[in-house]
């Protein structure tokens, strides 16, 4: 684990971010805040590409949670029996859909508490709804953003928690909104597991990992 960098080395990582990529994007696909809860919720220990492959005719079909509960249990599974843990992540969707519409009157709450109350809706998940719809700067800690933020110094944690607190605590809040964005995606695609790409990272001479690939 680095040691947490200082607020000026901070500040500069985020400027080239920010530079490189003025309004990133989350990569789940959805029409609404229900869809974009649905989806996240199927993410988990999916690929957001596997994801939307098997959601984008599911929300051609069941885009509210009447819909999806007119489709059924097992209609969903027809959808998305291609992404890990498809059972109960049916269960989850039915039953929090089934949630919105009794207690919500098909709505979709926006406080932290109200979505993580949700079957299958987990602090990320709510973070993540927070964040892409509704403009909290809120930080959805993933495996990509644990790893940068332990490897770089950005936001070193020894749990998702920490790491979290070390967005929130360290990085200026002009660059809150788009933070878990810009690290997801440098995680994804420059950051990698077993060969981060170090020779064309833009932040590689700001970064405290010591196993560089130069």
């Amino acid at each position: 684990m680095a040691k947490q960098l200082d607020y000026h080395s901070i500040r500069e990582i985020f400027t080239r971010f920010q530079e490189a990529d003025p309004e990133p994007k989350g990569e789940l696909e959805h029409v609404n805040v229900y869809t974009l809860v649905v989806a996240v919720a199927l993410s988990a220990q999916a690929t957001d590409a596997g994801v939307n492959k098997a959601t984008r005719e599911l929300f051609k079909i069941a885009d509210t949670p009447q819909k999806m509960l007119d489709l059924g249990e097992d209609g969903l599974i027809e959808h998305i029996k291609t992404i890990g843990l498809f059972r109960q992540k049916a269960k989850n969707v039915i039953k929090l859909s089934r949630i919105l519409v009794d207690e919500y009157g098909g709505e979709v709450p926006n406080s932290r508490a109200a979505l993580q109350s949700l079957p299958g809706v987990g602090r990320k998940t709510a973070n993540v709804v927070l964040n892409m719809w509704w403009r909290q700067p809120a930080q959805a800690v993933d495996t990509h953003i644990f790893r940068v933020g332990n490897r770089t110094g950005i936001c070193p944690g020894k749990d998702v928690d920490t790491v979290e607190r070390a967005i929130e605590d360290n990085i200026p809040a002009d660059f809150q909104l788009h933070a878990h964005h810009w690290l997801i995606l440098h995680g994804r695609y420059h950051c990698k597991a077993r060969k981060p790409q170090c020779p064309t990272c833009i932040i590689r001479d700001l970064c405290q990992f010591e196993d560089k690939t130069l």
